[in-house]
């Protein structure tokens, strides 16, 4: 069921805000990750000011969390040990407003008018809600609020109240620390979604609060790490506060007041956090670092004002789609710009959802956006990585490896993962950071990185593929026991997308000039790379997901489409003896190795994994629309590219409410980029191949490619390129070699046509799931 695109009425469409112009009851979660605001560091959900109002409302801080013991039921030697999982920090964005003795709330009280939004061009919440009050007063609400940028720690929250005659206001502002409420642990119905700690979790250690300000510090039970947090209050009425209170769980400021008609009441409250394991108070650090309102607004206005300019991507004759495309940006924006040297959830900091942990996402999903937009962000997650060698390294020793052996999901670099068969075994995650490292040792041309930290990450990762993988008695390189990114089927031997990423690893290494490489080892990575197995099918002439993928039984189609996601409804056992996938595994490993396939086999792949891919993974869309734009398939990459864009908009996996699908928001821009305008990156020179959908009649975005920025624009006829900053650019169009620089460059286009599906002996229908066409 469609949410955004189902009613245009109430969601208008705008390309530069995402508008809600009716509240109704339903949907109130989703629709607090929608309008959630976030900075990389700092993220607040989009809930209304009123408790009654939230469904699931909190606030986050990116790796902030607690630890504890896994139980195993039935241990083993080097399973995971070490749970980890964000946490719900304390909650500044609390109201409650009292009109003549009415307590406002949205399904108790009568609204005349309600508007909300968020600017995608200034990173702004606005809720005005008018309300006709039992008094006969008519009284107009109106909630702004912003993180700051320059203060990655701050919020500015603005509240007015406005009346058309004189009334009574009871004002209450409250800081809530939701951690430690009664909640009930949803994960046990659903694994992608967070769970609850048994016992308390925050333990306070300050909690000062005097005329509308409050100085409140807490520390988490098990990792130790420390929150301290500053608000103070200010009040266009120039009113002392009522009352001050400050507890573990609430603490508030209350103002009671007449308001006229002709002097609205504004509340601003500016908060300020930060975050550490040092003994010291962090209360005076936060306190230091706390900015007035109208400055953290300006931050915002400041930072998107610049964002824009080079990372918008537009879309020329297709207003129904460039909403979903900047809200998509927005997203990316909002989880990455102010992480610092550290990773991105999952969710970034929009929900619990994952339970805030990193996985592979971040460099296969995240790191194409962030190396050709920001660079300098990019270098900052792989210095995380790079941080997290030694724990790497410890695990590597576990698991009977050499090198680094990186865990699947993590926070503080220990493995997260209880279910080894889904996380420890997909081994891919160490060539994802390769893959990642030597996409940004190309695109930025940082030698500094390459020769230090990055030398390192491609070093240690390749020796832990020589010693997992063995030469076979066919001669052949084999790497056994492991998953792929397809998790329905797992631990299998030689998993193609596995060895295809693990070969490039072993040569991105092999290249280097580093001291640490003998002689050996090298001509050991090469001979490794160049015998490694890739199983392929001569029957069908495809190359086979693993050794065995071939030999499994079909899925059974008929499977309602109430039994999808199928991790929800069939033990992995069932799963996994069937031909049937959760994500893109093959065509992924195609796509990001694109030199190392011809056009038929990519194109027959994709004919065969597509129908049998379900999409229940939110990774998957975006990877199938891209090489159905490579193959040819112009309809196929359009539904494809058209689902993943509006995967949390219209909630189409039913988990939006534990926040956005980032890795999906990344892969969005990757549909554009590399699916349609056709980039590929890493051979001699930027490579376009474009693959414009029918329907479109332009698409324009800029990259930032070796120190120049990149200006493309793509229409049905042409590609037009030009280097707005920086020294000329060679770039190959489609074979033709050019050399690009202030001058706009213009390169006519020949159509394409669209080659016919490979019809295999027993295709199954498709599983696919349908792109939901709303009246757009």
């Amino acid at each position: 069921m469609a949410l955004i695109t189902s009613d245009r009425a109430r969601f208008p469409n705008d390309p530069w805000q995402l508008v809600e112009t009716v509240h109704l009851p339903g949907n109130a979660g989703t629709l607090e990750t929608l309008f959630s605001l976030g900075n990389g560091h700092l993220g607040i959900r989009g809930a209304h000011w009123a408790a009654a109002d939230a469904d699931l409302p909190g606030t986050f801080i990116n790796g902030f969390h607690e630890t504890w013991d896994i139980k195993h039921a039935e241990n083993a030697y080097g399973f995971a040990r070490t749970g980890q999982r964000i946490l719900y920090v304390p909650d500044a964005n609390n109201f409650t407003v009292i009109i003549d003795g009415e307590q406002l709330s949205l399904d108790e009280s009568t609204i005349l008018d309600y508007r909300r939004s968020v600017d995608f061009a200034t990173g702004v919440y606005e809720c005005r809600i008018t309300w006709q009050c039992r008094s006969g007063a008519t009284v107009t609400t109106t909630e702004r609020r912003a993180v700051g940028y320059a203060s990655r720690g701050g919020l500015g929250i603005s509240l007015e109240v406005a009346a058309d005659r004189d009334i009574s206001a009871d004002v209450t502002s409250s800081v809530i620390n939701r951690q430690d409420q009664p909640v009930e642990d949803h994960s046990a119905h659903d694994p992608r979604r967070a769970g609850r700690h048994a016992g308390r979790v925050l333990l306070p250690l300050r909690l000062d609060g005097a005329d509308g300000s409050l100085r409140l510090s807490w520390e988490a039970a098990e990792s130790k790490q420390r929150l301290g947090m500053a608000v103070d209050h200010w009040t266009s009425a120039e009113v002392q506060p009522f009352a001050t209170q400050v507890d573990q769980d609430d603490s508030s400021v209350r103002y009671v007041l007449a308001v006229s008609a002709e002097a609205p009441f504004v509340l601003e409250k500016s908060v300020s956090y930060a975050v550490g394991q040092a003994a010291e108070d962090l209360t005076d650090n936060a306190e230091a670092a706390l900015r007035p309102v109208s400055e953290i607004f300006a931050q915002s206005q400041g930072h998107y004002r610049d964002y824009w300019k080079t990372s918008d991507i537009v879309v020329a004759g297709q207003p129904a789609l460039q909403q979903g495309i900047r809200w998509n940006l927005f997203q990316l924006a909002q989880a990455t710009a102010c992480a610092g040297v550290a990773g991105i959830p999952a969710k970034g900091v929009s929900g619990s959802g994952y339970e805030g942990h990193y996985f592979w996402d971040q460099e296969v999903y995240l790191l194409p956006y962030l190396t050709y937009t920001n660079p300098g962000n990019a270098r900052q997650v792989l210095e995380f990585r790079h941080d997290l060698l030694p724990e790497a390294k410890i695990r590597a020793k576990e698991l009977s490896v050499d090198g680094a052996l990186f865990p699947w999901r993590t926070i503080n670099g220990l493995e997260a993962s209880a279910y080894y068969a889904a996380g420890t075994a997909q081994f891919h995650i160490a060539a994802a950071i390769a893959f990642a490292t030597n996409r940004y040792i190309w695109a930025s041309g940082d030698t500094e990185f390459q020769e230090t930290l990055g030398a390192e990450l491609l070093i240690e990762t390749a020796r832990m593929w020589a010693s997992l993988g063995f030469f076979g008695k066919d001669g052949l390189f084999h790497i056994h026991g492991v998953t792929g990114p397809d998790e329905y089927t797992a631990v299998v031997n030689d998993n193609l997308y596995t060895n295809v990423m693990a070969r490039f690893n072993l040569r991105a290494a092999a290249a280097l000039n580093h001291p640490e490489v003998s002689d050996a080892e090298r001509e050991f990575w090469e001979q490794a790379a160049n015998r490694m197995q890739l199983p392929y099918d001569e029957d069908l002439q495809v190359h086979s997901q693993d050794n065995d993928f071939m030999t499994l039984e079909p899925w059974d189609w008929t499977t309602p489409r109430g039994k999808y996601p199928l991790l929800l409804h069939f033990h992995p056992l069932v799963i996994y003896r069937h031909q049937v996938l959760k994500q893109a595994d093959t065509v992924l490993a195609m796509f990001l190795q694109w030199q190392d396939f011809t056009a038929e086999e990519k194109r027959r792949a994709f004919d065969f994994y597509d129908p049998i891919t379900t999409g229940d993974s939110t990774l998957s869309a975006c990877v199938q629309g891209i090489m159905a734009a490579e193959v040819g398939y112009g309809k196929a990459a359009l539904d494809h590219f058209t689902h993943a864009l509006f995967i949390d908009l219209d909630d189409t996996h039913g988990n939006t409410i534990d926040g956005v699908h980032i890795a999906s928001t990344g892969g969005v821009w990757s549909s554009l980029v590399s699916g349609f305008a056709g980039l590929r990156d890493q051979g001699a020179v930027p490579y376009f191949d474009p693959r414009l959908p029918a329907e479109w009649d332009g698409l324009a975005f800029c990259l930032l490619i070796q120190g120049r920025l990149l200006q493309v624009e793509l229409t049905q006829e042409s590609i037009t390129l030009a280097v707005r900053e920086g020294a000329p650019l060679e770039v190959d169009v489609r074979g033709e070699l050019l050399a690009v620089g202030g001058d706009p460059v213009r390169v006519p286009l020949a159509p394409l046509a669209a080659p016919e599906p490979t019809v295999f002996p027993s295709g199954p229908p498709t599983a696919s799931i349908p792109v939901v066409r709303a009246a757009i």
